[in-house]
């Protein structure tokens, strides 16, 4: 989005008319004579100005519509998101478009921009595994266009976030571990960049050293993907495998990561948990069916979009101009199931 767009203001100053006279120009208001009309289209050509609906819809506040950002649909935890968004949204009258970053910034960029030219009067999103600038966001917030972070979240921006107890169920799932027999637990995680990555891993830190585990830097293996590319999952995975010190468990961060962690260790021909045990983020409804039944930590996506959704159409519909924001933490639950199973004594 060109944020340095030409506007109607613009337009009249160089034709030295007003801008109310542009915009019924613009119109093709039968209160502005044709050879006016005709300076103000060559002028606006010359200019390249193109409309500003996002203008439009915060003037109006009638567009009824909301912006989605999310990694990928096909994200067990994010499809759970966008139903629990679309219950809230279609209650109170709202449609919603729904776009995809598949963890990419300039996609994300672009899928926002899409969505400001689509009137939208509220953004939900989810931030990509490559952003770590949030420009373009600071930007159209300052403008008034209200947004709401859900899961993955930016602290440059003052508004409302929903988040998972990221904490909480990394810390859980690891004692969970620990308590099973297990000692040497590798992580599997997401870039840097994003914010759960940094809480999962706390949690994880947290619940070694509470039970006299020496943390080793050489057990925590980042996907700057986020599991989006499945050589940097792989290539982390045998890099655990082969270590002289190889663990006895892994922890994964997301979703994806586990899954595909899972299905790689079928590949090679691994017992689990017998040859390795495997407890990870998933909101996978499959969980108790796979081979092993898959130990997971639960997120409350469903949850998460109502409440997003809910908290968004409260800024949009606010006659007064929010000044306090609230960041919601939404419990996480963890299930244990076979592929954590004690170790045998």
């Amino acid at each position: 989005m060109n944020l340095g767009a030409v506007t109607i203001k613009d337009i009249a100053k160089e034709l030295g008319i007003s801008t109310s006279a542009v915009s019924k120009a613009l119109k093709d208001s039968h209160e502005i004579g044709e050879k006016t009309k005709k300076r103000v289209l060559e002028c606006a050509k010359r200019l390249n100005y193109q409309p500003n609906p996002m203008a439009q819809s915060l003037k109006q506040g009638n567009s009824k519509s909301l912006g989605i950002v999310v990694s990928a649909i096909d994200n067990h935890f994010f499809s759970q998101v966008i139903n629990g968004i679309e219950f809230i949204a279609h209650s109170k009258g709202y449609n919603v478009f729904i776009t995809q970053t598949h963890e990419s910034y300039d996609l994300e960029m672009l899928n926002v921009n899409h969505l400001i030219y689509r009137s939208i009067d509220g953004l939900l999103i989810s931030l990509s595994t490559e952003t770590n600038n949030v420009d373009h966001l600071k930007k159209l917030h300052e403008k008034g266009l209200p947004i709401v972070f859900f899961d993955r979240v930016s602290d440059e921006i003052e508004t409302h976030k929903v988040i998972a107890d990221n904490f909480q169920g990394a810390y859980e799932a690891t004692k969970a571990l620990i308590d099973a027999g297990y000692r040497k637990i590798a992580h599997i995680t997401s870039s840097v960049n994003v914010s759960i990555t940094a809480e999962r891993l706390k949690g994880y830190l947290l619940a070694l050293e509470e039970n006299d585990i020496k943390p080793d830097e050489r057990y925590i293996k980042y996907c700057l993907h986020g599991g989006k590319d499945l050589d940097e999952i792989e290539k982390a995975l045998n890099e655990l495998l082969l270590s002289p010190n190889r663990p006895d468990a892994i922890f994964t961060a997301s979703d994806r990561i586990t899954t595909t962690t899972l299905l790689l260790l079928h590949k090679l021909g691994l017992k689990i948990p017998e040859d390795i045990a495997l407890l990870g983020f998933t909101n996978t409804q499959l969980a108790d069916v796979l081979s092993p039944s898959l130990s997971t930590v639960y997120q409350p996506g469903f949850e998460m979009g109502k409440k997003a959704t809910e908290m968004l159409i409260s800024l949009i519909e606010s006659r007064r101009t929010v000044t306090e924001f609230e960041t919601v933490v939404l419990p996480t639950q963890v299930f244990i199931r076979n592929s954590s199973s004690p170790i045998s004594q």
